[in-house]
């Protein structure tokens, strides 16, 4: 049985790795797009580490410390980047990326 603290960070790890999906796709559908460059990259990056950080923790990694750190840092500047939009999916992502790394910085102390 997964201890309740680790499926929290499971669960944000799913919770964010869906939003960005969500506002990659989106993303891609702006008139703007080619100002979203950066931000829909992080978005790929913050989705696929969400991703990996859920499998490590599933499994009990010995690296899932590490990997939460990395997943909390990348999340913090996912955040960055969808702040400077204001459509609704980018604020729901900003929400769950800034949850998950609270929650990943948790796990990584």
């Amino acid at each position: 049985m997964i201890p309740q603290n680790v499926q929290k960070c499971i669960d944000a790890c799913n919770e964010c790795m869906k939003a960005c999906e969500q506002c990659f796709s989106a993303c891609l559908q702006e008139p703007d797009v080619g100002a979203r460059v950066h931000c829909i990259s992080m978005l790929r990056d913050c989705a696929d580490i969400c991703s990996l950080t859920a499998q490590y923790l599933a499994r009990n990694s010995m690296s899932a410390k590490q990997i939460c750190s990395l997943c909390a840092s990348i999340c913090e500047a996912c955040a960055e980047h969808c702040s400077k939009f204001k459509d609704e999916h980018c604020k729901t992502c900003v929400e769950m990326c800034k949850k998950c790394a609270e929650v990943c910085r948790n796990m990584a102390a």
